[in-house]
């Protein structure tokens, strides 16, 4: 008969500290939570706006049922989000802390990524199940991904596209003032692929994506923006076999939940042009877990990768490397495809990323 074992002894000092940075994460969680529902609704954007305000003015100026709106000013208020007046009952969103919450915030947006945290809410049940089978999800589990992902986009590609991203290759704003052929590979809805072609007239433009929702989304952007010089299709990257179309090759934040990124990366290579360049984003964390101990918001991306980049590359039969598969990983990968110039650079407004410039030798 086994006998029974001990408790653990433990510090009751320790643990009774733990406990209350546990306790403290969740009240941070719910926090996190409204501050995806006041980017959602825009009440941070009417509030940045408006001086200091009862609930029902700012229900009515966001055009929201006050009882929601009253709700969730006592959370941030509560959260040390929004200031409050208990003499005048009024509220307000000091310009400090609206300069990382509005989308003109000095600091950029930071309540894009809190919708990350609602978004894995809606998919956990599936997750916790994986977790006793295995396999994935797909793209089409994922409730208002590709918003969130054209929002991302906005903020880390297309806000610097001209004075800082595409800089970093040598001579490419003269290449694509003069006309080039461009493909965006994996281009979501496509924010930055319209930029472009809206910004180089004389340059031809494409954008494949493996989602219908997300094409059709670019398509009826450029279509609104009135630039004829895109176009979008449906294409499974891992399917993509083109040699020799076009002279830079684009992929924002979209290779590590491929199925098989080398594969995509030698595919990339054979669709350039000699002389060609691939321009790659993608998170600039480890592939070691101890170099990711101080990287910025790394326990968040190793979240996002259980609830998404993992699953939605398992789901399509890949490796699941998952987010934080590493700058190391996608930098021997971009060399084994046959990329014998690569160059990495972090960019001051996008610190969790990474960027890369591969270029095809010239024949």
């Amino acid at each position: 008969m086994n006998k029974p074992t001990s408790p653990a002894t433990f510090n009751p000092e320790l643990a009774e500290k733990f406990s209350d940075r546990i306790a403290g994460m969740l009240n941070d969680s719910a926090i996190i939570l409204m501050l995806s529902v006041g980017h959602r609704t825009g009440l941070f954007s009417t509030m940045a706006g408006l001086p200091p305000s009862t609930s029902a003015a700012l229900a009515d100026a966001a055009d929201l049922d006050e009882r929601y709106v009253r709700e969730w000013l006592a959370a941030l208020t509560t959260g040390g989000v929004i200031d409050y007046d208990a003499d005048t009952r009024e509220f307000s969103l000091p310009a400090e802390h609206a300069a990382c919450l509005t989308p003109e915030g000095a600091f950029g947006n930071i309540a894009v990524y809190a919708q990350f945290i609602a978004m894995s809410g809606a998919v956990q049940d599936q997750i916790v199940e994986r977790f006793k089978t295995g396999g994935g999800l797909s793209y089409e589990d994922y409730p208002h991904f590709h918003q969130i992902m054209s929002e991302d986009s906005a903020q880390t590609v297309v806000s610097q596209l001209f004075d800082t991203v595409l800089p970093l290759a040598t001579g490419l704003i003269d290449r694509l003032e003069r006309g080039i052929d461009v493909l965006d590979a994996g281009c979501g809805a496509g924010k930055a692929l319209i930029a472009m072609a809206a910004r180089f007239p004389n340059s031809r433009f494409v954008g494949y994506d493996l989602s219908q929702e997300a094409v059709a989304k670019g398509a009826r952007a450029a279509e609104r923006a009135g630039v004829q010089n895109v176009r979008f299709a449906v294409q499974d990257l891992s399917g993509f076999d083109e040699v020799a179309c076009y002279d830079l090759i684009t992929s924002f934040d979209a290779i590590h939940d491929q199925r098989d990124p080398q594969a995509v990366l030698a595919s990339i290579y054979r669709a350039l042009r000699p002389g060609g360049v691939h321009l790659m984003q993608d998170v600039g964390g480890s592939a070691n877990l101890e170099n990711n101990l101080t990287f910025p918001m790394a326990a968040f991306l190793y979240t996002v990768s259980s609830f998404h980049c993992m699953p939605v590359s398992l789901g399509q039969g890949g490796e699941g490397l998952g987010t934080m598969w590493g700058w190391e990983t996608a930098e021997r990968m971009l060399k084994t495809a046959g990329f014998a110039s690569v160059t990495r650079s972090i960019l001051p407004h996008d610190p969790m990323n990474v960027w890369f410039v591969s270029s095809r030798d010239a024949v």
